[in-house]
């Protein structure tokens, strides 16, 4: 019997790549929060992971050579945000208080869809080899 590791880790795979991604964003933001006319950016979290699971529910392939390759990596949906703040005269509408959240809440976000997987994993390591040795 073959383990579907779609099956067993179910959305976590994917929300780890678009957490990934996310944090890269932010970083991006609070990097240039002095940067003028820098427009702050944030991923669309939900939209990026309905995007990976309706690809993974309907795989695709190649059907020649000559065709581009199928990226399975997620698409990222990254959008410029509204600022909350009025503009300091620079234009740059990165604000920090707003990013340092953001990064936290997406760092206990992917810790948590990580640590699902570590206990899947586990889970599926006694399966395989068992608990009596």
């Amino acid at each position: 019997m073959a383990i579907s590791f779609d099956k067993a880790f179910g959305m976590h795979q994917q929300a780890l790549l678009v957490r990934d991604r996310r944090a890269q964003v932010l970083s991006e933001n609070i990097a240039n929060a002095d940067t003028p006319g820098y427009k702050a950016k944030d991923l669309d979290f939900q939209h990026a992971l309905a995007n990976a699971q309706s690809r993974q529910s309907r795989p695709m392939s190649r059907t020649q050579e000559g065709h581009f390759p199928i990226s399975t990596q997620v698409r990222q949906e990254v959008k410029f945000r509204n600022p909350d703040q009025p503009d300091t005269g620079d234009g740059n509408s990165v604000d920090m208080h707003r990013e340092r959240n953001a990064m936290m809440q997406n760092s206990i976000e992917y810790q948590t869809s990580l640590q699902f997987l570590n206990s899947r994993i586990s889970g599926l390591k006694k399966a395989i080899v068992g608990t009596g040795q």
